[in-house]
């Protein structure tokens, strides 16, 4: 299951919606809406990301939320380091060959990382932008 089609489906359950209804609603097939539900399907292109959005009548922060898990939810992820150091590309094949072993407490602990190196990457664009700045 994806990101994406997790946040869905609870959406979905939570409104107490069938697939079947919510698929010919957004002018898909049950099957289709299951495999994007449980990351069988690739990530679903923006036209299908806003007919959620609309079907779930949400707005503003949860809308962009919901575009934000989709563009995070590729079930067949591939990693380019052609041109990064060589510890980039161990890290990238160690990951891909061990992510099937890990706990979600590894994983939980490794995106809180991920997340802590965005927000210092972030605070530090930032800064540049406001020293460069007349």
């Amino acid at each position: 299951m994806t990101p994406f089609g997790e946040k869905v489906r609870a959406m979905r359950t939570e409104r107490g919606i069938a697939q079947k209804e919510m698929a010919a609603a957004i002018g898909v097939s049950p099957a289709y809406l299951s495999a994007l539900e449980h990351g069988r399907r690739g990530v679903p292109n923006w036209a299908m990301v806003q007919k959620i959005i609309g079907f779930f009548n949400v707005i503003w922060d949860e809308a962009e939320a919901l575009e934000e898990l989709a563009r995070r939810s590729d079930p067949r992820v591939t990693v380019d380091t052609a041109g990064l150091s060589p510890e980039a590309t161990l890290l990238a094949n160690r990951l891909a060959a061990q992510i099937s072993t890990l706990s979600p407490d590894d994983i939980d602990r490794i995106v809180a990382l991920l997340d802590e190196i965005d927000q210092k990457s972030a605070s530090r664009s930032s800064s540049r932008s406001l020293t460069s700045q007349p």
